[in-house]
C-alpha cells in the first residue's frame, strides 16, 4: 500500500517512468510516506542510510556509475542541509542527481516547530532546478505537481547535467497508507533535436503519422519565414493550422484566424468532433481565451511543443513532448515523412470557420479598430497595445505584408507606446500604433522622448476608461468599486501631443473617422508624427461586442 499523499504518488510514479531506479533513502519521520511508497516498488532499488552527508555521496556514486540520475530523499530540517556537499559536487562535476526533501506544511515555517527551516532553494546556484510541490487539493493542483515533477526530473539531462531538488510538503496526517496502485501520470519527454539515428525520433514519426486528426497553433513570432513552395504543398494539407495577428507570416499556406469566434459558436457534440488528436504548437503567446478553454476542456492525445530553447510551457495543461529545436527545420524536416493519404479534418475546420461572419459594428471602439486595420497601406508595421486593442484587432482581417508587434511577452499595458516608439526610430517604414486611454496615459512620458520620428501614427481610442475592465461580472454602473477598478477619467491627449509637436486629430463620430483616416493612413510624407484620438462610449461598446456574440450563438442554435 502506497501513501494517501498525491504529490507524493505523482512524484514516485513519475521516477518510475523516468527510469529512475536507484534511491538512497535516509531514516527520517517526515520522509517516512516517500520511503516507505519507494519500498513498495519493484523496480526501484533502495539503499538505506542513516548519515545524510554520506548518503548524498554515495547516490552521487551511483550517478557516476552509468550516466543515469540516482535520487537521494531525506527528512526534513538540517538532514537537508547535510546534504549540500554532495549536491555542490554534483554540480561542478556535471552528475545528474535527484535531491527529495520531505518538508512540513508552509504554514508552519517559522514558528517554532520542529524541523522546519526554509528548505524551498535552499541549494541556491548549487541545483539546476528547484521545486516545491503542492499539496494536492484539486485537479489543478494535480496538473501543476505533475508539470513540476516532469520539468525537474528532465533538467538533470538538459543542457549539461546537474542536480535538482523536488521539495516536498507533507501536512497532517502524515502516515496514512490506503492507496492499493499508483497514479497513471502524464510523462513529459524531451527530444534535442530529431536525430534519425535515435530509436525515439522513429516512433514519434511513427505517432505522428497514426494520428488522423493533427492541428498546428502557432503563437507570437516577431520574424516572417516565407516556406518554400515544395514545403507549403508537403504540409498544408495535413494539418489544421490555427493563427493569430501576432503570429505573423510564419505558416506554410494560409491559415485559419478567426477561430476564436468559431470555437465560441461550437455546440458540445461540435467540440468533440473538431478536439485534434495531436497538437502541435511554435512561438509565443495566444491571445485568444476561447481556444485556451477549448484545448483544457478537449485535451488531444498528445501535445508537442517545439522551441529552440527546450523549456517546458504548458499552455493547454496537456503536453507531452518538448522537441528542442527551429519550429522551421521542424516542419521542414516532417513534410516528408508524412503519409500522403486524405485526410478531411483540415477541411472541416477551414469549411466552419468560413460560415463566422466578421462583424460589422456602428460606430465603436471595434468598428474603429475594423476600419483602420483594413485601410493600412502594404509593408507598414503595426503595434498593438494590450486589453482591448489587442482582441479586438483579432476579430479582422488585415494585409498580410503588415508586420505586427505586441508586448504580448507579460501582457501587461505599460510601455506599450514607448517599445513602438523605439521600433520606429529605428525603422523606415509606416509604424501605426493602436492603444487605448489607459495605456496611453500610463506610457504618455512615450511622446517626451527626442526620437520621435514623423513614420509614427498613434491611434488613440480613448472611451474615458478600460473597456475590458468595465465587462467584468459586477461591475455594473451603481456599484462603488467600479471607478476604482475601471480607472474612469476625463483627460484628453490633445494638448500634450500638441506640445510635443503632434499633428493631432479629434474623431467623435463614423464621418469624421472616413474623413481622418484617409490622412491618417495615406503614405505620403510628413513632417511631423501623428496622433489621432477617437473618442467612443464604452457601454455602447460592450453591449454591441455582446449582441454581436450572441448573434453568433443564435446563428448557430437556427
Amino acid at each position: 500500500m502506497y501513501s494517501d499523499k498525491r504529490n507524493i504518488l505523482q512524484l514516485i510514479a513519475l521516477l518510475r517512468a523516468h527510469g529512475i531506479k536507484k534511491v538512497v533513502v535516509c531514516s527520517g519521520g517526515r520522509n517516512a510516506p516517500i520511503v516507505h511508497s519507494l519500498a513498495q516498488m519493484e523496480d526501484i532499488i533502495c539503499y538505506p542510510m542513516t548519515d545524510e552527508r554520506s548518503a548524498g555521496f554515495f547516490a552521487l556514486g551511483l550517478s557516476q556509475h552509468g550516466g543515469s540520475p540516482a535520487a537521494v530523499c531525506c527528512t526534513s530540517g538540517s538532514a537537508l542541509l547535510n546534504l549540500y556537499p554532495a549536491v555542490a559536487e554534483a554540480f561542478y562535476q556535471q552528475v545528474p542527481l535527484i535531491v527529495i526533501s520531505a518538508d512540513k506544511g508552509a504554514a508552519w515555517i517559522g514558528q517554532m516547530d520542529g524541523q522546519t527551516i526554509p528548505q524551498p532553494r535552499v541549494f541556491g546556484k548549487m541545483v539546476k532546478s528547484s521545486i516545491t510541490l503542492p499539496e494536492i487539493q484539486t485537479e489543478e493542483d494535480e496538473w501543476h505537481c505533475n508539470r513540476l515533477i516532469n520539468e525537474a526530473i528532465l533538467e538533470t539531462n538538459h543542457h549539461g547535467k546537474g542536480p535538482v531538488h523536488i521539495n516536498v510538503p507533507i501536512s497532517e496526517p502524515v502516515y496514512r497508507f490506503g492507496t492499493k496502485e499508483l497514479p497513471q501520470v502524464r510523462v513529459i519527454a524531451r527530444y534535442q533535436g530529431l536525430n534519425p539515428y535515435e530509436q525515439d525520433y522513429n516512433k514519434l514519426i511513427d505517432r505522428l503519422n497514426t494520428y488522423q486528426k493533427r492541428m498546428v497553433v502557432v503563437g507570437q513570432m516577431n520574424l516572417i519565414y516565407l516556406f518554400e513552395k515544395t514545403y507549403v504543398k508537403a504540409l498544408f494539407k495535413h494539418f489544421v493550422w490555427l493563427t493569430e495577428k501576432l503570429s505573423n507570416r510564419t505558416v506554410p499556406g494560409v491559415p485559419i484566424y478567426n477561430f476564436d469566434r468559431a470555437i465560441y459558436t461550437l455546440t458540445p457534440k461540435q467540440q468533440e468532433t473538431m478536439t485534434p488528436e495531436l497538437l502541435i504548437t511554435y512561438g509565443g503567446h495566444i491571445v485568444s481565451n476561447q481556444l485556451k478553454k477549448f484545448l483544457r476542456k478537449h485535451p488531444p492525445k498528445e501535445h508537442w511543443h517545439v522551441c529552440t530553447d527546450g523549456k517546458i510551457a504548458d499552455t493547454y495543461g496537456c503536453l507531452t513532448s518538448v522537441i528542442e529545436m527551429n519550429p522551421f527545420e521542424f516542419l521542414e524536416k516532417i513534410a516528408f515523412l508524412l503519409e500522403n493519404r486524405v485526410n478531411n479534418y483540415p477541411m472541416l475546420w477551414e469549411h466552419y470557420c468560413q460560415t463566422i461572419p466578421e462583424p460589422m459594428f456602428p460606430f465603436s471602439e471595434m468598428s474603429v479598430i475594423g476600419k483602420t486595420l483594413k485601410a493600412l497601406p502594404a509593408s507598414c508595421s503595426l503595434h498593438l497595445a494590450n486589453s482591448s486593442t489587442v482582441r479586438y484587432a483579432q476579430l479582422y482581417s488585415i494585409p498580410p505584408e503588415v508586420e505586427v508587434c505586441c508586448n504580448r511577452g507579460v501582457n501587461g499595458i505599460e510601455g506599450a507606446l514607448s517599445t513602438a516608439i523605439g521600433y520606429a526610430a529605428a525603422s523606415d517604414k509606416l509604424n501605426f500604433v493602436m492603444i487605448g486611454d489607459l495605456s496611453f496615459f500610463y506610457d504618455m512620458n512615450a511622446l517626451w522622448s527626442a526620437h520621435v520620428k514623423p513614420n509614427l501614427r498613434i491611434l488613440l481610442i480613448n472611451n474615458d476608461g478600460g473597456e475590458l475592465l468595465h465587462q467584468l461580472p459586477g461591475m455594473e454602473k451603481d456599484f462603488r468599486s467600479r471607478a476604482y477598478v475601471c480607472g474612469e477619467h476625463h483627460t484628453s491627449a490633445k494638448t500634450w501631443a500638441e506640445d510635443r509637436s503632434f499633428e493631432y486629430v479629434c474623431v467623435s463620430n463614423e464621418t469624421e473617422l472616413d474623413a481622418a483616416l484617409a490622412v491618417f493612413t495615406s503614405t505620403d510624407a510628413k513632417e511631423h508624427p501623428m496622433l489621432m484620438e477617437v473618442w467612443t462610449n464604452k457601454a455602447s461598446d460592450t453591449a454591441l461586442l455582446k449582441e454581436y456574440y450572441r448573434s453568433l450563438r443564435k446563428k448557430e442554435e437556427l
